[in-house]
């Protein structure tokens, strides 16, 4: 497009992208190692979750996975007013954090009780465990200050899951392009500036973009209407669009509830890649993917059975 070779380096340049690396982490669990702190009491809440029982009748329940391999409980409690009832020891928080240090976690989604009225407690939980050496840290007060603490704290969670992936993501490209401008679509549609791309907003960031082309392609070529089918590597997006771009605010992806807004897209873990194999009792696609490399057996690099395969 530019015109260069390979060799060449790439001159100052305006790049607007949509990625499915959010997105493919969630639907492959490959995210990061994260935990969850909360108020003393509600180690489980997100293991609980809201009692939805979409199969009634199954009798083999199958939940999902959660994302965080680590709690942490703190002794702290406001009212549902953000009345303070127990400010947190904040010597005690030290230590806890600092043991959590120590078992490999990369990442932190603090979501306490009653954040959404007031996150100062979440602020001293943030601040100590910056101070502490955690880098990568999601407070539910500044993602998604909601009443509801199971979506807030499965959205912080997902957050603080995804943001490491992303922004070693964003790093890389801005290797590649140095004194570029680099600006990352949304869930919603819109574009923002890649150093404040977060997972939150990533999870349907590529297929976003791909609503955004289809409608306006769709539109210009006379159809009011149009549905938009996109199978990847690793996902399969379907969306449509009938004049105005349709919006969800709360909604399920990968089995995690997310409160953001977002284009209505319904996405399964059924791409060109996703691999195919027998558990003893079924045949089965996905989650996993083979990604680029080795990717499907008929690349030639020793990949296994996938979807483009059987094609």
């Amino acid at each position: 497009v530019l015109g260069l070779g390979r060799d060449e380096a790439i001159p100052p340049v305006s790049v607007r992208l949509g990625t499915t690396r959010g997105t493919n982490a969630l639907l492959t669990r490959r995210g990061a190692r994260t935990a969850f702190v909360t108020t003393q009491g509600f180690g489980d809440v997100l293991l609980i979750g809201n009692q939805n029982r979409p199969r009634l009748f199954d009798l083999a329940i199958e939940k999902p996975e959660p994302l965080f391999e680590e709690t942490v409980e703190i002794a702290e409690r406001l009212d549902a007013q953000g009345n303070v009832l127990m400010p947190p020891d904040e010597s005690r928080v030290r230590l806890q954090l600092e043991q959590l240090r120590h078992t490999g976690v990369e990442s932190i989604g603090i979501c306490l009780l009653h954040a959404f009225a007031n996150g100062a407690h979440e602020q001293i939980v943030e601040r100590i465990a910056r101070e502490v050496g955690f880098t990568e840290i999601s407070t539910s007060s500044r993602l998604s200050p909601l009443i509801k603490i199971v979506s807030r704290g499965d959205t912080t969670i997902m957050d603080a899951y995804l943001n490491p992936i992303l922004r070693e993501y964003v790093q890389r490209l801005r290797a590649s392009l140095p004194d570029s401008e680099l600006r990352m679509m949304t869930s919603a549609g819109g574009l923002v500036d890649a150093d404040s791309f977060v997972g939150k907003d990533s999870i349907l960031s590529g297929p976003a973009g791909g609503v955004i082309g289809f409608s306006r392609v769709a539109t210009a070529a006379g159809f009011a209407k149009s549905i938009g089918f996109d199978m990847g590597g690793t996902s399969t997006d379907v969306s449509r669009f009938d004049g105005e771009y349709e919006l969800e605010f709360e909604t399920q992806k990968a089995g995690v509830r997310i409160v953001a807004p977002m284009l209505a897209i319904e996405t399964v873990a059924a791409g060109g890649g996703s691999v195919c194999g027998f558990d003893g009792v079924k045949l089965f696609v996905g989650p996993q993917s083979a990604g680029a490399d080795p990717g499907p057996a008929c690349y030639g690099r020793g990949g296994p059975l996938t979807v483009t395969d059987v094609n």
